[in-house]
């Protein structure tokens, strides 16, 4: 992998935006390219220390993932490659962490499939009962399967600001019942697909998420990353059991680090020791060979 990328500097297109892991520049009216950074973001806060090599990580194993689910939907990607629209500098820049995609419309609401019920989901469940408003069964144990997939969406927070769990209603509200129901039940049928081929592999995918788009004849495409250690939860299936928060192939390692300092969660993040740093590296590249085979 090359070297540690934190932030591209990319002067032959203009820049787009900026994201907490993701820097968008533009190609033309119908297409972007996005690069995938080392940037490693926690409880809504960018870190200030990279995780190197994440982006080439994050970006393989997204194209895996496109490949192998596209026939249940559309996805952004393009026939257009890096080498087409950047420098020879550049491309060695950013190595394998760019792709140029369809410029399409967001959706502004994140898609979350869960099948465990852990995280936010967990703290809800002993909350209330219920996730984004579905009741559960009582008596569930922390990281403990779920009867069924449940779809938790949540709404899109800027960098800085916490995502914020929402229910059915308000997601209907957000972008109407027909596409509601459409994204519920997509992220729902590639959550079982890719859990099951995980599962073969060594790898519980505890819950992930889904971003959506759409094109210019309104058409749903799913966009950003899928399936990855960023947008996933995902579990070694040897070391797996309930009552805790399992040891995990993604940045819940940097997440159960996170929590034993005094921080606020709110910015600027505090600095990881080398430990931490080198551990979260090894744990994405390993992710990455049990799901693609790829080293």
């Amino acid at each position: 992998m090359n070297n540690t990328l934190y932030t591209p500097e990319i002067t032959s297109l203009k820049p787009l935006s900026r994201g907490k892991v993701r820097d968008l520049f533009e190609v033309d009216d119908e297409y972007m390219l996005i690069v995938t950074s080392d940037r490693l973001s926690a409880f809504d806060v960018v870190l200030p220390d990279p995780i190197p090599g994440k982006g080439e990580v994050l970006n393989r194993v997204s194209r895996f993932w496109f490949a192998r689910i596209g026939d249940l939907i559309s996805n952004h990607l393009s026939s257009i490659t890096p080498a087409d629209v950047l420098s020879a500098s550049e491309l060695e820049q950013i190595g394998d962490r760019g792709v140029v995609v369809r410029r399409l419309r967001p959706l502004p609401v994140e898609a979350i499939a869960r099948g465990y019920v852990i995280g936010s989901g967990w703290k809800d469940y002993c909350a209330t009962g219920a996730i984004s408003g579905i009741a559960l069964p009582p008596g569930l144990r922390q990281a403990e399967q779920l009867p069924e997939p449940i779809f938790t969406p949540s709404t899109k927070a800027d960098i800085g600001a916490h995502d914020e769990n929402i229910d059915f209603d308000r997601t209907v509200r957000l972008i109407g019942h027909e596409l509601a129901e459409q994204m519920r039940d997509i992220s729902l049928r590639i959550y079982s697909s890719a859990a099951a081929y995980a599962r073969e592999r060594g790898i519980i995918i505890a819950d992930t998420k889904f971003e959506f788009g759409l094109d210019s004849d309104g058409n749903m495409v799913l966009i950003d990353e899928v399936l990855t250690p960023d947008s996933s939860r995902f579990w070694p299936l040897d070391e797996y059991r309930t009552g805790i928060s399992p040891p995990s192939f993604d940045k819940q390692y940097v997440r159960d680090y996170l929590e034993t300092l005094d921080w606020n969660k709110t910015p600027p993040g505090p600095r990881l020791p080398r430990e931490v740093i080198d551990n979260t590296a090894k744990k994405y590249l390993e992710a990455q060979q049990r799901l693609t085979g790829v080293i």
